[in-house]
């Protein structure tokens, strides 16, 4: 690297160091870490999934006083899509809608908001093979809805 490109980055650098920029994926010294939001969801194997996918999007610290509840509702819907010569689907497109609500412990306004993923997967012959392909659609559908509403938490907590 040339001493010009060197000069022209340490430039920059003091720029946005001196006018506040804070990464989206930094920890701003005011607003509250990620890490302190517990996670409820339903009561199922979807329910669990996704809390289990966002406690480690979130990366929830089990030892410090959670400061928001996150309460989540997934709901999903399994449409056939193909159909072979004897009228059964090729493959079948997972539909998963997530709501979520982000309450203060301390008590405040809520937060609110809806992601909606989309998955599809191969339909089996082999009872076993359907439903390892099944669940591993709704896997796939929990791990991008998670990602999803971790991006939705970190705009809102960020908001001025």
């Amino acid at each position: 690297m040339s001493l010009r490109s060197l000069s022209v980055l340490a430039a920059v650098s003091l720029l946005l160091a001196g006018c506040g920029f804070t990464p989206l994926y930094g920890d701003a010294g005011g607003s509250p870490s990620l890490s302190r939001i517990s996670v409820t969801t339903q009561d199922d194997r979807l329910g669990y999934r996704l809390r289990e996918q966002l406690e480690d999007a979130l990366g929830w610290n089990r030892n410090a006083a959670p400061l928001y509840r996150l309460e989540t509702l997934a709901q999903q819907n399994r449409r056939p899509l193909g159909r072979r010569i004897d009228d059964t689907a090729t493959r079948y497109e997972l539909t998963v809608r997530g709501a979520w609500t982000l309450t203060p412990v301390s008590g405040g306004a809520a937060l609110t908001g809806t992601e909606t993923v989309t998955t599809t997967y191969a339909a089996a012959d082999q009872p076993y093979a359907a439903i390892a392909a099944q669940q591993d659609g709704e896997d796939r559908a929990a791990a991008e809805l998670a990602r999803l509403i971790r991006v939705d938490l970190m705009r809102a907590l960020s908001a001025p």
